[in-house]
């Protein structure tokens, strides 16, 4: 090629990097319709702004009330209307935020919100959200970044600790459970069959029909999970469970039995540490005793029950779950680490590892560093956020023993609210209390089932409505109930007696005074 091809090649090139170093220097760059970022005195500014009001909205979230009532596809039509065809300042965007965004939030984070689990937001979690945020780091390998690698293992360590794994458990973090037991029943399939990775289940007539059992108490994660690999939903099979809602390990013996007997494969046994409806725990032992006669894998779904562990009086929980193949706990359901943090632990990484490492040619040199863990080789996901970081900030500010005291407190509460409902005849609980999770309904005397669990469905809707607080209702043993969870930090005895107080006021409203 002639050389002044070149020499205006080169002369483009610096020409570009002059431009460029004036427009960081604060010419046309800061600019808000120019191609770099906001100036860094303008997100220094904005920074600020925004820590004033995430610290308003935690310090007034107690005096907001918890549910919105917007109607449907008005937030989607405010926020339409403007568009983003053109640049906006960053004033007007966080003016939309408060006037558009904030009227449709179902404030998850408030003292009152009953519903599901606890929300686990905290200010030593929110800063570090921050700097994972501005840091942007993908923890795929272990040379992509050696801090965020190092730190999840750190922290995973810390949980597996505090709950009483022991140490010949891998761990790795995912978002969710739902993810997690994906991944350990994926795991567990690959162990049944290890062709499945490369042959796939399709057209292999050779091949048995894969079950796996879990509860009527289960989570529905169990079913979604054996939808994706292929073992089809109708081949979850449900077991039922005893007056406290535990598997009953005759029932399952049963169910494995009868499907040997019809030519299908038992695949995997789910056991629950704290149901999503009860916080049930599920006998372990006895499960894994059938489990190892059988060479079943057993994952220990310990999602939120996982978390009482940390406790000395609540070890129990965990007994068992030392012989499981897999086992999940969500930090983010109960050891105040906010969405999204999910912990899988198992005692076969080899088998996970085969699952799912795939190292394509432009991962190599990232990946070929010796010694050490990349955490892509254990799931789906390349791209990995940097989760640990808040986890550890929450750990390190809070402490073993700040962790321990909070959900100690929680079960405290949760006592003390089922005497609450002991000692009113218009009301009786609907499940045993053992963690922070109260399950019971409103019932009167003469009035057939299906009136009665109107009206539980009629309470929990209208105490809701009220906007002071916040619960759930479930279906035990055919009937509805009304349930609450514990799990945020800001919750406290006096946010209880005002739920129980809106309760008693609907019940009374809805039935004339009983």
């Amino acid at each position: 090629m002639p050389s002044a091809f070149w020499a205006a090649t080169m002369l483009s090139g610096e020409q570009a990097l002059a431009e460029s170093q004036v427009s960081d220097a604060g010419a046309p760059g800061t600019d808000p319709g120019a191609l770099g970022d906001i100036a860094p005195d303008e997100l220094r500014m904005q920074l600020h702004r925004m820590a004033d009001w995430v610290a308003d909205y935690r310090a007034t979230i107690g005096a907001r009330a918890i549910s919105p009532s917007v109607a449907p596809g008005t937030i989607a039509a405010q926020l339409s209307e403007r568009g983003w065809e053109d640049s906006s300042p960053i004033e007007q965007i966080v003016q939309e935020l408060d006037q558009v965004v904030m009227p449709g939030i179902l404030h998850w984070g408030h003292p009152a919100f009953l519903g599901y689990f606890g929300s686990t937001s905290n200010g030593p979690a929110l800063l570090g959200e921050i700097a994972a945020a501005a840091l942007n780091v993908s923890a795929m390998t272990w040379r992509t970044s050696p801090a965020a690698t190092e730190l999840e293992a750190v922290t995973l360590n810390w949980i597996r600790e505090a709950i009483g794994i022991p140490d010949s458990f891998f761990g790795v973090v995912y978002d969710t459970a739902s993810i997690a037991i994906l991944h350990a029943l994926a795991a567990a399939r690959e162990k049944a069959d290890p062709q499945i990775r490369a042959r796939g289940l399709a057209g292999r007539g050779e091949m048995a029909t894969y079950r796996i059992y879990t509860s009527d108490q289960g989570h529905s994660s169990v079913q979604k999970a054996a939808i994706v690999l292929g073992i089809g939903e109708d081949n979850v099979i449900r077991v039922r469970t005893d007056r406290e809602f535990r598997m009953e390990v005759r029932a399952l013996r049963e169910a494995i039995d009868a499907d040997i007997r019809s030519g299908h494969r038992p695949l995997a046994v789910v056991a629950t540490v704290g149901t999503t409806s009860t916080g049930s725990v599920d006998p372990v032992p006895e499960i894994s005793d059938l489990c190892e006669t059988l060479g079943v894998w057993l994952h220990v779904d310990a999602a939120y029950g996982g978390a009482l562990g940390v406790l000395e009086e609540g070890r129990w929980a965990m007994a068992g779950t030392e012989r499981a193949d897999s086992i999940v706990v969500n930090p983010h359901k109960w050891m105040f680490v906010p969405l999204d943090f999910s912990a899988l632990y198992t005692r076969h990484p080899e088998i996970l590892r085969s699952v799912f490492s795939l190292v394509p040619e432009y991962l190599r040199g990232d990946a070929s560093s010796t010694g050490t863990v990349n955490y892509m080789d254990y799931g789906i996901q390349l791209g990995r956020r940097f989760r640990a970081l808040k986890a550890w900030m929450v750990f390190r500010a809070f402490g073993r023993t700040g962790i321990v005291s909070r959900v100690r407190e929680h079960c405290r509460l949760a006592q003390l609210f089922a005497s609450w409902i002991d000692a009113d005849e218009s009301f009786v609980r609907a499940a045993p209390v053992k963690m922070g999770i109260v399950c019971f309904r409103c019932q009167r005397d003469n009035v057939g089932a299906g009136e009665d669990d109107a009206l539980n469905e009629a309470i929990v809707a209208a105490v809701n409505a009220g906007g002071r607080t916040y619960l759930t209702h479930t279906v035990l043993n055919g009937r509805v109930v009304m349930r609450i969870g514990l799990g945020n930090i800001l919750t406290t005895e006096g946010h209880l007696a005002q739920a129980w107080q809106a309760i008693g006021e609907e019940a009374r409203r809805l039935t004339g005074g009983f």
